[in-house]
């Protein structure tokens, strides 16, 4: 419970119907918060995306700066296109700013850019997250990198969902001293979709999440092709590469056992993971994986890639398998063997439960609350 009454102003990039994790969040605080004695309100670019670049933010500038008027904190959930025109706002309004982030926009948008050039000339090359700290790149990328350290360090306090990220933010130059680790957390709901799901229905495997390069959608096709016929998989989420992986699932004779799903509603959303056998994530990054949690909770086995925030949430052989990022044969063996054995999936299924108590709903909620009302 609050020790006092407090208006919170929330800017997310996205919120439902459009899934992901900043979306889920957000919508979760509005829902839970004013029970424990916060008001919120939720901005949403969504309602500016439409609109031209510079104009749109300027738009959203102006939609946080009147609604922001009348709040305590304002909580932007990225340090970009929500961020920027937040923490104007709240210097203007002399309000305490709160920063969420969970991933890093300009090596997001430099990958995107670099998957286009080595598709053109071969010479575009994959870099981590750790190395684009620490090297230097075009001047668009460099803009977004300044844009979004300067929006960290005029930040009260950040939030990051894994100790991961909170290195990755730390070398910003914001402050380790304001970056808080506060694990993520999802409803009850996702254990609800898979109720009444029995283990002959779950028929597929199952990924999901934005369709771009560093999510490894490409490779996840080129295992299917070399696993049994009666393995199938549903890629769920919509972004830049879909016309791409479409072609290549074409290509390779696999429309018939791989079926891009597209973006949808978050309850059928789960209702398709509660119906999958395993779920499988190669990913090149995650902060912390949102998807991953919701997939724990909705008593599927998880495969997903040693990196980023992934080993604070599946430890390897306990409740779940980890592999190297775009490793085939360790896909492929991890997949049979679980699709094998009914006796381990369901041991992991049974750990992923015990290990969801640290990304409680309550523990979220009481730590963000404390960040916000300090």
């Amino acid at each position: 419970m609050a020790k006092k009454h407090r208006k919170i102003l929330i800017a997310t990039g996205i919120f439902p119907p459009d899934i992901g994790g900043p979306a889920t969040y957000s919508k979760l605080l509005l829902d839970e918060l004013p029970n424990r004695g916060l008001a919120v309100k939720v901005v949403s670019f969504g309602a500016v995306r439409h609109l031209p670049k510079v104009i749109r933010h300027f738009i959203y500038f102006l939609k946080i700066l009147r609604k922001g008027f009348f709040v305590d904190v304002i909580f932007a959930q990225d340090p970009v296109s929500v961020g920027l025109p937040s923490v104007l706002a709240a210097k203007i309004l002399r309000k305490k700013f709160i920063l969420k982030v969970v991933g890093d926009y300009a090596w997001e948008q430099f990958q995107i850019k670099n998957e286009k050039l080595k598709s053109k000339n071969d010479k575009g090359k994959f870099k981590t997250l750790e190395e684009f700290q620490v090297e230097k790149y075009d001047f668009l990328t460099e803009l977004r990198r300044k844009i979004e350290h300067w929006v960290a360090k005029k930040a009260d306090k950040i939030i990051v969902p894994s100790e991961y990220l909170k290195k990755i933010v730390g070398t910003w130059g914001a402050g380790n001293n304001k970056i808080i680790v506060v694990y993520n957390a999802f409803k009850n709901e996702s254990i609800s979709a898979a109720e009444g799901v029995s283990a002959a229905g779950k028929s597929y495997i199952v990924s999901a999440g934005r369709l771009v390069p560093w999510k490894g959608f490409d490779v996840l096709i080129e295992i299917i092709k070399e696993l049994p016929e009666e393995i199938k998989l549903k890629i769920i989420g919509s972004g830049p590469d879909r016309k791409k992986l479409e072609f290549k699932i074409k290509n390779l004779g696999l429309s018939e056992r791989i079926d891009l799903v597209g973006q949808l509603p978050h309850q059928e959303f789960l209702q398709c993971l509660a119906g999958a056998e395993i779920f499988v994530l190669n990913t090149a990054y995650e902060g912390l994986s949102h998807v991953i949690l919701e997939a724990m909770a909705c008593g599927i086995p998880v495969i997903t890639t040693d990196i980023g925030g992934n080993p604070e949430v599946i430890k390897s052989g306990y409740n779940g398998i980890l592999v190297e990022y775009n490793n085939k044969e360790q896909f492929k063996k991890a997949i049979s063997e679980l699709h094998n054995n009914p006796d381990l999936r369901k041991l992991f299924i049974e750990n992923s439960y015990k290990e969801l108590e640290k990304f409680s709903k309550e523990k979220m909620l009481k730590e963000t609350i404390n960040i916000l009302i300090s």
